[in-house]
């Protein structure tokens, strides 16, 4: 057990400095060296002559006493089942902000700009600075009541408050963060464990029909590549970042497979032969390169106007984001006989239940397709 003792270190002043001596040493919270003392600015008379020196020198040796004591029972709390060596000073924005700029540093753009909002909002929400020994369940529960009830301004005359899922969004990557700081030693507890998640609403995943895809790519766009990119993704189901990052090196054709790209896929870091049809193949043919990555100059916050832009001339109502190429890759094919299985695998899910989105999708679909048969009949 460490021993903790109150000692006095003279001074030229003429006073003495209070410091905590530990023994064995702990780790020093802020430097992350080890150490035996802990200085309290606190300081006494050595030789108080005064009635109010002396009483100065009894409530300062007080107040050292009470901070002596309570280390003993932080010493004492964490050998009985705490973390050791927490460091209990981090700036928890900073650490924050810290594994958004690595989203970005690993080239994980759309996530990056996810991450960075949540982040904004976090800073909103301690405007006014939080370390580590601030976290606590109650901050925690403060902090999901906030994300529930927080504000957008989409623009001057529209405020709205953010949508239950993109607040569960924001609400994970804290809760993330949490289990970092855990395992870093910045806290003592896992707090993220027993927080209460906030629950998605199930949303009506927009897709694309065939015959709306085949509108698109004949509609005229101002980026040309765009629609390439977003095609081929209805064609192969691959997520922006990889169609992004899809090089000529990975693309390959033999008797047995016919075209298929040996994909790492971002999300998930697996490594995997993905088939596409002759058609997706030929979108890539389309593209002035031949090395190298097959699209070239575009990231994800380059494309949301244009994509727009192109729905709208091309006719089509449904709210569309890139993402929905991929959404509509998974309908069409559970639509066409597909198994879901199958499905799954293609889409890269580690789990079935992921891709049973879709078939919620096709239930609404086999409804309404039902609806559209009705007959007057006699006595009916």
């Amino acid at each position: 057990m460490i021993k903790v003792t109150l000692r006095e270190k003279p001074l030229k002043s003429d006073n003495q400095s209070l410091y905590l001596d530990y023994y064995p040493p702990i780790t020093h919270p802020e430097t992350g060296k080890k150490t035996r003392r802990e200085f309290l600015n606190l300081y006494i008379y050595n030789n108080p002559k005064t009635p109010e020196e002396k009483k100065q020198n009894k409530e300062t040796l007080h107040l050292a006493n009470g901070v002596r004591s309570k280390r003993e029972v932080q010493i004492r709390n964490r050998e009985f089942g705490f973390k050791e060596n927490v460091n209990i000073n981090v700036d928890v924005l900073k650490f924050y902000k810290d594994i958004v700029d690595d989203y970005y540093n690993k080239g994980s753009k759309s996530n990056y700009f996810t991450w960075q909002s949540s982040y904004k909002h976090f800073e909103l929400f301690c405007s006014k600075g939080i370390t580590s020994k601030d976290l606590d369940i109650r901050f925690i529960k403060r902090y999901r009541n906030y994300l529930l009830n927080a504000e957008v301004n989409r623009n001057i005359d529209e405020v709205k408050t953010l949508s239950r899922n993109t607040a569960s969004t924001y609400f994970k990557h804290f809760l993330y963060v949490l289990k970092l700081a855990y395992s870093e030693n910045f806290i003592d507890k896992d707090l993220a464990k027993d927080a209460e998640y906030i629950k998605e609403e199930e949303t009506q995943r927009e897709y694309l029909t065939e015959e709306e895809l085949k509108i698109l790519w004949n509609t005229p766009i101002k980026k040309e590549v765009i629609k390439h990119m977003a095609m081929f993704s209805a064609l192969s189901g691959l997520r922006f970042v990889d169609v992004r990052n899809l090089q000529w090196e990975n693309i390959y054709q033999d008797k047995h497979q016919g075209y298929y790209i040996q994909l790492r896929e971002q999300k998930t870091n697996s490594t995997k032969n993905h088939p596409i049809n002759e058609t997706a193949y030929s979108i890539l043919k389309k593209q002035n390169t031949k090395d190298g990555f097959v699209f070239r100059n575009i990231e994800y916050t380059q494309i949301s106007k244009p994509l727009k832009d192109w729905l709208t001339a091309s006719g089509i109502k449904k709210k569309i984001s890139f993402h929905n190429f991929r959404h509509s890759y998974a309908t069409l094919q559970l639509a066409n006989g597909t198994d879901i299985y199958t499905v799954s695998k293609l889409l890269g899910h580690k789990n079935v239940t992921t891709t049973q989105i879709y078939t919620k999708v096709l239930d609404k679909n086999k409804i309404e397709a039902a609806n559209r048969i009705k007959l007057d009949l006699d006595g009916i």
